[in-house]
């Protein structure tokens, strides 16, 4: 009976230990899963890190490689443009890239045409008794020079010495060039009577002492078309009574009875 109960207790031992062996190897091959997972788990996250610094690594070396190439175009464009249209610097944001400057050619602002200057040809010019005195001819400068350059009764010279200076006062003060010539004629005639060449008054504006004195041809000229300008000729002006040689007269020079017939003669010496 003892040996019996022995027995069966030796076999309940040993299928205990054979158990708690069982549940040992089992627990080890849970901590060993457990283990590999935690190791698999740890491999895909460093992968994902790396993956994620080389494209971060790529994004930078591709921002700098841009802003290189905008750099060097930059400067290329500097160096073989520098006469070139004005430019300007424009910033360009990419994202939470860095900064990349373009160089923009600033374009050139539109010129416009300058207006064509016409003339009048100098067989085309006309004068008349009731012209308007303020008028000018059309005449080029140049033309105007030949044109009086051409004018036989100027025995002295003076209008062929002054034709510029005389056109360019006319031009100032918006006077007839040949008027102008005409009424110096018939007041200082043609050769320049001296009293008038003294005292380079050509159209007998006087004083209470008698002609009025300047100091050069320039000044004498520049004087003449001034008071016919300001005085004679123009609305507002003291003795203005109209454009024309008849409205001049009234007042320039009111005693004389033959006054526009000479002025006139005298213009009409210049075309003929």
């Amino acid at each position: 009976m003892n040996e019996s109960n022995g027995r069966k207790t030796l076999i309940s031992v040993k299928v205990s230990t054979l158990l708690l062996i069982l549940l040992a190897i089992i627990v080890l091959i849970v901590i060993g899963i457990v283990i590999a997972n935690k190791q698999k788990e740890n491999e895909e996250n460093l992968n994902n890190v790396q993956a994620q610094n080389t494209q971060t690594e790529n994004e930078v070396q591709n921002i700098e490689n841009e802003s290189n190439y905008s750099n060097t175009s930059t400067r290329n464009s500097t160096i073989s443009s520098r006469s070139s249209a004005p430019r300007e610097t424009i910033q360009v944001i990419l994202s939470d890239k860095p900064n990349v400057e373009i160089i923009q050619e600033k374009p050139e602002p539109a010129q416009e045409p300058e207006p064509e200057v016409v003339t009048t040809p100098i067989e085309e010019v006309t004068i008349s008794k009731d012209m308007d005195l303020t008028v000018r001819t059309g005449l080029s400068r140049e033309d105007f020079i030949t044109l009086i350059s051409g004018v036989e009764e100027d025995t002295s010279n003076f209008f062929e010495e002054n034709a510029g200076l005389i056109y360019d006062i006319c031009e100032k003060y918006s006077l007839n060039e040949i008027f102008f010539c005409g009424l110096i004629s018939a007041e200082s005639g043609w050769s320049i009577a001296s009293n008038h060449r003294n005292t380079h008054n050509y159209i007998s504006l006087m004083s209470g002492s008698g002609l009025i004195r300047f100091e050069s041809v320039e000044s004498g000229l520049e004087k003449a078309a001034e008071t016919l300008h300001n005085n004679y000729l123009f609305p507002g002006g003291k003795f203005y009574y109209g454009p024309t040689l008849a409205d001049m007269k009234t007042r320039f020079c009111p005693a004389s009875s033959n006054w526009v017939n000479l002025v006139y003669q005298r213009m009409s010496q210049i075309l003929n």
